[in-house]
């Protein structure tokens, strides 16, 4: 079991109640992720790379009710929390396993994925983003909402002491915020302008960062029409 498992497994039943304070932006992040993921499908398929407790995919649902979710997530701990938020629904199907390294058989018409592909060295990221390209169908649609590393020393210290500042303020336990410091350890943010290059060496098309404050981004790529 890896480090990055092992952590998110001991935190996955206060995950969705601790994220809203530890996201300053919470309700802009996850509602702009949501509100750019148009696609042509009405039934879209969709596929949620380390789908965690189903976070993202609930919102997606509201947007989408009849469309199709496979989420993926290293953690099985996490996936029973989503099990258990979808209860019944022939809908959704579930993986565990390592996103970066499965091999995906379906195409898909949008593929998301919220706080999860920072834990990638750049490398990974870069080979992860022609994945997801290959993954999706004609016109499909990349949002990935993420953290991202100050272009500059200054920036990223910037950003940072402000999360700190807000994290503690907001009333979480001393526990749980020494929990989430020693989290954050195994980041491996990187600069949004690299990561939207590498977006269009892939081969989206339409690359852009739609939301941004401070560290917390949502990018945006689409796959270019045949």
């Amino acid at each position: 079991m890896s480090e990055i498992q092992r952590k998110f497994d001991a935190i996955s039943k206060k995950y969705d109640e601790q994220r809203k304070k530890f996201i300053p932006c919470f309700d802009d992040f996850y509602g702009v992720a949501v509100s750019v993921a148009s696609v042509d499908a009405e039934n879209p398929a969709i596929l949620d790379m380390g789908a965690g407790t189903g976070l993202l995919s609930a919102f997606l649902m509201e947007r989408y009710p009849g469309a199709s979710f496979t989420l993926i997530d290293m953690s099985e701990k996490m996936l029973d929390v989503a099990k258990e938020r979808f209860g019944n629904n022939s809908n959704v199907k579930y993986i565990a396993a390592d996103y970066s390294k499965y091999d995906f058989t379906e195409k898909y018409d949008l593929v998301v994925s919220a706080l999860s592909i920072h834990h990638l060295e750049d490398e990974d990221k870069k080979e992860l983003y022609s994945k997801i390209y290959s993954t999706l169908n004609e016109k499909g649609v990349f949002i990935n909402a993420d953290q991202v590393h100050g272009e500059t020393p200054f920036i990223e210290n910037l950003n940072k002491t402000t999360w700190r500042h807000g994290v503690e303020s907001s009333g979480l336990p001393e526990e749980e915020i020494l929990a989430a410091y020693e989290r954050v350890k195994l980041d491996k943010d990187s600069r949004l302008d690299r990561q939207l290059d590498w977006l269009g060496e892939a081969g989206f098309c339409d690359v852009s960062c739609i939301y941004k404050y401070y560290q917390f981004a949502v990018m945006f790529g689409r796959k270019r029409d045949l």
